[in-house]
């Protein structure tokens, strides 16, 4: 599975502990290869939580912040395009969008996803802009209902939500 991961561009210890959970129990059940849009903020948690476990990470950095030093053991990728550009390269590239709270970008790569078909998982309680989607968006943004978007509490299930997603290809039994 090829996981596109939104995340807030600052820095929250809430939230990064969060997100320790949730790869805690992602990684019970698949070994994704773990993509994010740049290596600051709740980003660079993410990436550095994926690489504890040993998995694949690729980060797709905009050009206003190429030159952010990585980990040795992630691929970066010099997108030449602004942030929001980046962000199409970041979820086209993925099979299913997981998004740990933000702001308007986050919400730009959740809409993506959507469009695109991607199967989205959501979680709240961030204290960021992204918990109030609950509130504008049921589990389909419109009418053509290309992929569901769903919210959690709780990142352990959220990541069994992934894990159990049909939609995901390549997902590796691991256990």
């Amino acid at each position: 599975m090829k996981l596109a991961v939104a995340a807030h561009s600052t820095d929250s210890a809430e939230v990064a502990e969060k997100i320790a959970e949730f790869f805690d129990e992602l990684t019970r059940c698949a070994r994704p290869v773990v993509m994010v849009g740049g290596y600051w903020g709740l980003m660079r948690h993410v990436v550095d939580e994926a690489l504890k476990r040993a998995l694949p990470v690729v980060v797709f950095l905009p050009i206003e912040r190429e030159d952010v030093e990585l980990p040795e053991e992630a691929i970066g990728v010099r997108t030449g395009c602004e942030y929001r550009c980046r962000s199409v390269m970041l979820v086209r590239s993925s099979d299913v969008v997981v998004a740990f709270g933000g702001a308007a970008g986050t919400i730009i790569e959740i809409l993506m996803g959507y469009a695109m078909g991607k199967p989205v998982f959501v979680l709240t309680g961030t204290g960021l802009a992204t918990d109030n989607l609950p509130k504008a968006f049921s589990d389909y943004i419109d009418e053509r209902r290309s992929s569901s978007v769903r919210y959690f509490s709780d990142p352990r299930d959220m990541a069994k939500a992934v894990c159990s997603s049909t939609a995901p290809r390549g997902i590796v039994e691991v256990g």
